[in-house]
C-alpha cells in the first residue's frame, strides 16, 4: 500500500478532531494520504466546520494528507482502505427522546442501555447495513471500524446480516479503565495488562496484571478506598458497596452501575433531569459550544474542551487499532469481534468485547474460557437482548422489538415494555420506516 485512504462516515461529528489528532500523531508509521469526511445533507454545515478544522490541524502538522468533504457516500467509499463509522441517526434530538421518554415510566433513560439503547440500535442498524452493501461493491477489501453506539449490537448485526467479515467494533471504555487503574497504582499504563471479557458496555476486567504479577485484589481494594470512582463524563460516579465489589472478584465497567445500582441511578437521572436536563440536553449545549470553538480560523489543534463530551482516549483506541492492523503489530487490544470460542457459553458467531491480538488479518480473539458464575447470567441476558434487537431492526417486526424490550433487564415488565415501545416508535417514526410498512406496527 502506497498511502492509505480513510473514510469517516459521520465526519461532521464533534469527535472528528480526536480522530485527526490520532492520525497526525502516528503518521510516521501510518501513511495516511487521504481522509474523506462524509455526512448527510442535514449535517453539511457541521461537516464544513469540522472539515476546515481538520485541514488546519493537518496543515499545522505539515503533513501531505488531503482532506475531502462530501455528502456523497459512494463517491467517498470507492477504493477505501479503512471505513470508520461514527453516526447518530436522528441527531442529539433523538438521543434526548431516548433518555426522557423512559423516565416517564420510571425506567432508566440512557443512550446505549435499556430502551434508549434498543431504539438507537433500531435506528442505526439499517443504515450501517446500507453502508456495508456499498462497501461490498466499492471497497470490498476495506476494514469497517465501527464506533457508532450501541457498538456491540451494531457489530452483531453486521456479522449476522451482511457479507462484511472485516468488521471491528470499538469503544473507549476498556482503555479508559486501564488508564484509571494505572493512575490508581501510580504506574505507567504500558505496565498494566487487564484480561477483558464480556460485551460492549458490559465488559469486565477479570484479572489485572502489573509487570506480569496478578494485582486484581489490590486494585479492587484501592478502587474501594479511592476518593475518585472509576466512571465517565456521561455516567454518575456513584460509589460501589465495598463488600459487593470484593465478592464480585472482577472489575465492572462504569456502565454496570445501570444494572447493579438501578434504583440509585434512576433517582440520580431524575434529579439531574429536573435541574439541568437529561444528558442529551447537556451534550447538545456542549456540542453547540464546541462548534463555536471549531469555527475559529486560528484554532488548529483539538481543543481540550472536547474531553467534556466524553471522548477521552477515543483517538488512541481508534488509531491504535488501524495502526496495528496496517502494520501487523501483534499487540493486544480490547475490541468487539466475532467470538469464535473466546468466551465459552456464548455462540461462536456472536459479537463479544474481548482482548485480541491485532494482526494484518485482523483481531485474533484470546481465549478467556467461561465467565465467572457471578457475571455470566447478566452477560447472557444482554447478549439475548442484543441478538433479538438486531433481528427487530432488520425485520421491522413489532413483536420482535417488544420481545427485545421486555427481556432487557432495565425494563420491569412486558406491560411497561409495550407502553415504552409504542410511545418511542411513534416518537422516532421518521427514522424507523421498517416498522411502518403495512401492518407491522400496532
Amino acid at each position: 500500500m502506497n498511502g492509505m485512504k480513510i473514510v469517516t462516515i459521520g465526519g461532521g461529528s464533534s469527535y472528528t478532531p480526536e480522530l485527526i489528532e490520532g492520525f497526525i500523531k502516528r503518521w510516521s508509521e501510518l501513511p495516511v494520504s487521504e481522509i474523506w469526511l462524509v455526512d448527510i445533507e442535514a449535517g453539511k454545515e457541521k461537516l464544513k466546520i469540522v472539515g476546515q478544522l481538520a485541514k488546519r490541524m493537518i496543515e499545522k502538522a505539515g503533513l501531505p494528507i488531503k482532506v475531502s468533504l462530501t455528502t456523497d457516500r459512494r463517491l467517498a467509499l470507492k477504493g477505501a482502505d479503512f471505513v470508520t463509522t461514527q453516526m447518530r441517526i436522528g441527531s442529539i434530538d433523538a438521543r434526548i427522546l431516548d433518555e426522557k421518554i423512559p423516565l416517564k415510566y420510571d425506567v432508566i433513560g440512557q443512550e446505549t442501555n435499556g430502551p434508549g439503547g434498543l431504539f438507537k440500535g433500531l435506528r442505526t442498524i439499517p443504515v450501517i447495513l446500507d453502508i456495508c452493501r456499498d462497501m461490498e461493491e466499492l471497497c470490498p477489501d476495506a476494514w469497517l471500524i465501527n464506533f457508532t453506539n450501541p457498538a456491540g449490537m451494531v457489530t452483531e448485526a453486521v456479522l449476522r446480516y451482511s457479507k462484511i467479515t472485516k468488521v471491528v467494533g470499538l469503544c473507549n471504555v476498556p482503555i479508559g479503565m486501564k488508564m484509571h487503574i494505572a493512575k490508581t497504582l501510580n504506574v505507567e499504563s504500558g505496565r498494566i495488562h487487564i484480561d477483558f471479557a464480556g460485551l460492549n458496555h458490559m465488559v469486565f476486567g477479570l484479572r489485572v496484571y502489573l509487570d506480569g504479577k496478578d494485582k486484581t485484589a489490590e486494585v479492587i481494594d484501592k478502587l474501594i478506598a479511592g476518593e475518585k470512582q472509576m466512571s465517565m463524563q456521561n455516567i454518575a460516579s456513584l460509589e460501589w458497596e465495598p463488600q459487593f465489589l470484593k465478592a464480585l472478584q472482577a472489575i465492572p465497567c462504569p456502565y454496570h452501575r445501570y444494572y447493579y445500582k438501578t434504583r440509585e441511578m434512576l433517582q440520580q437521572e431524575k434529579e439531574e433531569a429536573a435541574v439541568k436536563g437529561c444528558r442529551g440536553e447537556v451534550v447538545k449545549q456542549l456540542e453547540n459550544d464546541l462548534f463555536e470553538l471549531y469555527k475559529d480560523p486560528n484554532l488548529s489543534i483539538k481543543p481540550p474542551q472536547l474531553e467534556k463530551r466524553g471522548g477521552a482516549y477515543y483517538s488512541d483506541a481508534a488509531c491504535s487499532l488501524i495502526n496495528s492492523i496496517y502494520n501487523n503489530k501483534g499487540d493486544i487490544q480490547t475490541v468487539n469481534v466475532q467470538n469464535k470460542g473466546a468466551i465459552t457459553g456464548l455462540s461462536y458467531e456472536s459479537a463479544v468485547e474481548v482482548d485480541c491480538i491485532i494482526t494484518k488479518e485482523g483481531p485474533k480473539p484470546i481465549a478467556m474460557g467461561e465467565l465467572p458464575v457471578a457475571v455470566n447470567g447478566l452477560v447472557q441476558q444482554i447478549k439475548s437482548f442484543e441478538r433479538t434487537a438486531a433481528e427487530a431492526a432488520v425485520t421491522g417486526s413489532y413483536e420482535t422489538a417488544l420481545l427485545a424490550m421486555t427481556i432487557n433487564p432495565l425494563v420491569p415488565s412486558d406491560r411497561v415494555a409495550k407502553q415504552l415501545l409504542d410511545e418511542m416508535l411513534e416518537a422516532h417514526k421518521e427514522h424507523l420506516p421498517q416498522f411502518f410498512k403495512e401492518a407491522s406496527y400496532r
